[in-house]
């Protein structure tokens, strides 16, 4: 690598087939999204991606599931891509929690009823997901209520797939939205009608590879991954990765718009927390 290319962030030109979910996606905000890349033309934010550790050259993406999905809808093969190992110390894997709202909190209790070998007890357990812990989820209604959600399973695709049934009840029937909180005191100025919070398990990143390259997804919205440095605003064309030229071409065509934007001082470092007001 061009010594000028080594301080910044590794992009790559990978094949999009190669990459991985590691939740649920949302197709509610595909559409809009295509929309924008497609008026200016421009790949702007990279989504960041890490390998498994499967020798398969596969890729789990860890943000950016949206914009990958924009381009499998636009049938492009190749993009631009923010590569992270998963022991690079930039990378932190924290958690989001759901707000419910417009929904039945007993709605959510009497589902439970069909997934298999989970049980609910009134109250809460000191640390989810802790590794002699048999709980799923915390649940604690706007009323303050709480309920824990537990299984015996131990295997963690199918604890993945009880968190899903889980998240399946109200998902499609109430409104949701991820937040960090952890108690719904707060929420209940916010949200009209609020039916609660679920609280979902803390994870490795390790957990969530093993789950990735099985095709086991995580319900949407409960990883948030943290990756520092991270580039923004690359704004690389959109018509040369979807050109009908080999990928070798295009990884040469972005190690020069590179190094280009380097030698012209077009790349700055900003190390405070940034708040962007054009996305």
């Amino acid at each position: 690598m061009n010594e000028n290319l080594a301080s910044i962030p590794h992009l790559e030109i990978l094949p999009v087939i190669d990459l991985l979910e590691h939740e649920r996606h949302d197709q509610q905000r595909t559409g809009p999204l295509i929309k924008r890349i497609m008026e200016s033309g421009l790949w702007r934010n990279p989504p960041i991606v890490t390998p498994l550790q499967d020798r398969s050259q596969r890729y789990m993406i860890l943000d950016g599931a949206n914009r990958v999905t924009a381009l499998r809808d636009l049938d492009i093969e190749h993009g631009v891509f923010q590569v992270v190992a998963p022991g690079d110390p930039g990378l932190k894997l924290y958690n989001w929690n759901h707000v419910i709202w417009n929904f039945d909190a007993a709605e959510i209790l009497d589902g439970l009823e069909s997934i298999k070998d989970v049980s609910v007890i009134l109250g809460v357990t000191d640390y989810i997901g802790a590794s002699n812990d048999q709980s799923l989820a915390k649940f604690e209604t706007s009323r303050g209520d709480q309920y824990t959600f537990c299984s015996p399973v131990t295997d963690l695709v199918t604890r993945t797939s009880q968190l899903n049934a889980i998240v399946d009840i109200y998902k499609s029937k109430g409104s949701l939205d991820r937040t960090s909180e952890w108690s719904p005191v707060r929420l209940k100025t916010v949200y009209e009608n609020l039916c609660g919070l679920m609280i979902f398990p803390k994870l490795e990143v390790k957990q969530v590879l093993f789950l990735a390259g099985r095709g086991c997804l995580l319900p949407t919205g409960i990883t948030r991954f943290s990756v520092s440095p991270r580039a923004l605003h690359i704004n690389f064309p959109l018509e040369v990765m979807s050109a009908q030229i080999s990928i070798e071409e295009k990884r040469n065509y972005l190690r020069e718009f590179l190094n280009k934007r380097i030698t012209q001082k077009g790349v700055r470092y900003y190390a405070e927390a940034t708040y962007l007001f054009d996305e």
